[in-house]
């Protein structure tokens, strides 16, 4: 089975910011993620997020940081939690584990369109070097590990283990 290449749309329409992720979305698109997480956390008059996953067939432990730190970045300005739509029985398994539902409103289909899907336009991927890559690898899982107990655990010897490289990269 050929997986598809992961991509990131968005669009902001009304005061509500959609993300959609589609295909195989892997740490490869983390500086893309990140630099959407920094832009909400400053956009003015934003009232709500939906993160579209409908098209993922994969999120990796990365690219879920950094959707963990999308919600970071709006948490206390906006009245309702960001949004997760998800169809793909094997992503929402992912962010049941991982401890979204405490961070994130998690639902399978739209009540009702709430924004002008048509107006998503792809984002270009930001590129990120290895140093840049490690960093954001690093920052993503340290993220998740404070969602809950089971990601601290799942990902403590990665985290680690990245640490150990850092130390001898400076």
């Amino acid at each position: 089975m050929l997986t598809e290449e992961g991509r990131i749309k968005a669009a902001f329409d009304s005061g509500v910011f959609v993300l959609k992720l589609c295909g195989d979305v892997r740490l490869t698109l983390c500086a893309t993620l990140d630099t959407q997480a920094q832009r909400l956390a400053e956009t003015p008059g934003l009232s709500a997020v939906m993160i579209d996953l409908r098209e993922a067939t994969n999120v990796d432990s990365t690219a879920l940081g950094f959707l963990a730190k999308v919600s970071l970045a709006v948490k206390g300005r906006l009245e309702q939690p960001p949004t997760i739509i998800v169809d793909n029985q094997d992503v929402r398994q992912m962010l049941d584990v991982m401890g979204f539902a405490r961070f994130f409103t998690l639902m399978e289909a739209p009540l009702q369109p709430t924004a002008d899907l048509s107006t998503l336009e792809e984002l270009p991927e930001v590129p990120a070097d290895e140093e840049g890559l490690r960093e954001r690898i690093l920052e993503a899982h340290r993220i998740l590990m404070r969602m809950n107990e089971h990601n601290r655990e799942q990902f403590q010897p990665l985290v680690e283990m990245l640490e150990s490289q850092e130390t001898t990269h400076h």
